[in-house]
């Protein structure tokens, strides 16, 4: 026996078809007493999910963006090594005759130049005997001049980084000890690292094991100037690649000259 439901029963028989909304989310059915122009919460709470995320990722996107521009080292940089002419303390292009005038293996004053990046500096040093004296060299490794005893070698130590002046060249008798055997040498104040300036700045004490790069110059004897042209060795300490990480000196790069910071404190 069958009973008819009344008009007022208290259910009704549900949809034979697949629901139109995933099992466990919450939706208001609009029934026959719902109010004109009543807002769906299903279409309300996606818009606010979908709003939220994109605030959140715009602002990870920010981030990851800042991030990745700190992280990176700048793009800027050379291709090749260019050929730049070095000029005098007073502007004037440097000459061989100049140098080997003004300085030699007893020179105390820090020389640099820049080459071939504006934040990489190179000593110039000239390890001639001064007038009267034996102490220094000639014909040493990548040598130019009339004895071969010119040479450039990076001021930034390939230990920790430290710049000149306090990696700097140290003159015969500047300190008692003599690495190597060696009573002229660049020496590195910051933990005593010493390189060999008559042997492409091989090391002679540590804490570095990385020599300098050493700067290929060329004395051009027609008008007696000096040019940097290349460089041989590791990178610039702090350069991935001694060509990047900063903008090109130019076609010229002119001396400074520095006062040593001097201390004696080679490694035992």
């Amino acid at each position: 026996m069958s009973y008819p439901c009344p008009t007022s029963c208290p259910f009704s028989v549900g949809p034979a078809s697949a629901l139109e909304f995933p099992v466990g989310q919450l939706h208001r059915f609009r029934g026959s007493n719902a109010v004109p122009g009543e807002v769906d919460e299903t279409k309300r709470n996606v818009l606010k999910l979908l709003v939220a995320a994109g605030v959140v990722g715009a602002a990870g996107g920010g981030l990851v963006a800042g991030s990745l521009q700190f992280a990176q080292p700048p793009t800027v940089g050379l291709t090749s090594f260019p050929r730049v002419q070095l000029l005098d303390l007073d502007g004037s292009p440097l000459t061989v005759t100049n140098v080997e005038k003004e300085y030699n293996a007893g020179t105390t004053d820090v020389l640099t130049f820049n080459y071939p990046l504006r934040n990489e500096p190179n000593f110039l040093i000239n390890v001639a005997p001064a007038p009267g004296t034996s102490a220094g060299a000639s014909n040493v490794v990548h040598g130019v001049g009339t004895q071969n005893s010119i040479v450039a070698f990076s001021a930034i130590c390939q230990h920790l980084g430290c710049p000149a002046p306090a990696i700097h060249y140290y003159p015969p008798g500047m300190c008692p000890q003599s690495p190597g055997g060696r009573p002229f040498y660049i020496h590195c104040t910051c933990h005593g690292s010493t390189y060999d300036v008559t042997n492409g700045a091989a090391n002679l004490t540590g804490p570095a094991v990385l020599p300098l790069p050493q700067v290929l110059l060329e004395w051009d004897q027609t008008d007696d100037t000096l040019y940097a042209v290349n460089e041989v060795g590791p990178p610039v300490n702090g350069h991935l690649d001694t060509l990047s990480g900063d903008y090109g000196v130019g076609t010229s790069s002119q001396l400074s000259k520095q006062s040593p910071v001097v201390a004696c404190n080679f490694p035992s």
